[in-house]
């Protein structure tokens, strides 16, 4: 079913999965009966000879019957997909990491807060293009940009969410899966859209502990130091 889709990785994209099969198949039914019925018209109404066209007005009942069905399709899509919307995009779970993400021309800034959990700090640590995180394990990450619209696009967690300069907007996700995956722009953003491309490094525990720990060695308490500067004296 629909196997060109990306691989799936999160632990929503099941659902989203699920309410895209819905409208595709139903636009897909759409449009075969539209277009059987101009192929349809096509044959019957095509030109013969000794036959008149003749002004057909239409028939009332006929658009006010289509025109109630899809407003009430579209109505179906909004209360289906309702509660899956809010469960994404406003019921942020606990996280057990948290990162910035800064979009620019034309690169992702990953900004991880250090051991101190807060950002804007001597800890931070920012790399550009590449997103490390722990399997299993849920990801706040909180979106800017630093000068155009850029739009945040994962495809293999079913996760596009806008980056705005001047404002913050957070998104979430869990991976159920190690591996890389592609992090593009997918928001024209100038002449090297196409090329602003970061990676998604979804690591074992083990592999995300000892990532930490090359990236963030520990921190030296005050103790130690002082006993450190008595030897050297």
């Amino acid at each position: 079913m629909l196997s060109w889709l990306p691989e799936n990785i999160s632990t929503y994209g099941a659902e989203i999965d699920s309410l895209f099969y819905v409208i595709y198949y139903i636009t897909l039914a759409t449009f075969l009966l539209v277009t059987g019925a101009m192929v349809i018209f096509l044959i019957k109404y095509r030109h013969r000879e000794g036959h008149r066209a003749k002004y057909t007005h239409g028939h009332t009942g006929l658009e006010i019957a289509w025109t109630t069905i899809t407003t009430i399709v579209v109505l179906a899509f909004g209360l289906m997909s309702a509660p899956l919307w809010s469960r994404i995009k406003r019921e942020i779970p606990p996280y057990d990491v948290q990162v910035q993400v800064t979009g620019k021309q034309f690169n992702w800034d990953m900004t991880y807060p250090g051991p101190d959990g807060e950002f804007g700090t001597q800890d931070d640590l920012t790399i550009e293009n590449m997103l490390h995180v722990p399997v299993d394990k849920v990801v706040q990450v909180i979106l800017t940009s630093e000068d155009v619209i850029h739009s945040f696009f994962v495809p293999v967690l079913r996760l596009k969410q806008d980056s705005l300069p001047g404002r913050k907007i957070n998104a979430w996700f869990e991976a159920t899966k190690t591996g890389r995956y592609e992090i593009p722009c997918a928001e024209l953003c100038g002449f090297g859209h196409s090329g602003m491309l970061g990676y998604l490094i979804v690591h074992t525990e083990p592999d995300y502990e000892a990532w930490v720990n090359e990236n963030w060695p520990e921190p030296v308490s005050e103790m130690d130091s002082e006993s450190s500067q008595s030897s050297e004296s």
